[in-house]
């Protein structure tokens, strides 16, 4: 996909090569680059996918790095269910319930 000048993307940066990461890291975090995603708006007249391109972001900052995604979506995902939490919260609402009621019978 081409991306145009002033559109939102995000770019990528290698911020550590395995070389330079500390060495007390675990050895499968040693292994790998640190990398950094930045979004923010095109500079560049237009580019494409894996693109050197330079961004500003909403911070004003000037970011230079390789386009990885135009129009990039904000995804958040909490994980996947943990049973014991889902029952524990159940249990302690239905509790909590039952507190609140014995409370009311006392007045």
């Amino acid at each position: 996909m081409e991306a145009k000048k002033g559109m939102w993307v995000e770019i990528e940066n290698t911020v550590l090569t395995p070389e330079e990461r500390a060495p007390h890291l675990p050895e499968d975090t040693k292994r790998v680059p640190l990398k950094m995603w930045v979004r923010g708006f095109l500079i560049d007249e237009q580019a494409r996918i894996g693109d050197e391109v330079m961004i500003k972001t909403l911070t004003d900052r000037l970011v230079k790095g390789t386009l990885v995604e135009v129009n990039p979506r904000h995804i958040h995902d909490f994980g996947n269910c943990v049973e014991e939490l889902l029952i524990s919260g159940y249990n302690v609402k239905k509790e909590l319930s039952e507190v609140v009621k014995g409370a009311g019978d006392n007045e």
